[in-house]
């Protein structure tokens, strides 16, 4: 699987400019990704805060663990 060239903070940082009212189109060409890529972050990370997106790491991890 490929990995992303964005770290999480930085996925949730391009989230939370477009909740302040940028557009996905900006948002988008300035990362350099496809708007359906930012619409895939969206859904995978909106809403969440930091707290919560360590949280989540930490699940996927122990779920690869476990396999």
């Amino acid at each position: 699987m490929k990995t992303s060239n964005f770290s999480e903070s930085q996925i949730l940082k391009a989230l939370k400019e477009n909740e302040e009212g940028r557009s996905v189109g900006d948002v988008s060409q300035e990362l350099g990704i496809d708007k359906s890529t930012f619409y895939y972050w969206r859904k995978k990370y909106g809403g969440m805060e930091q707290q919560e997106l360590k949280r989540l790491k930490e699940l996927e991890e122990e779920n690869n663990r476990l396999k």
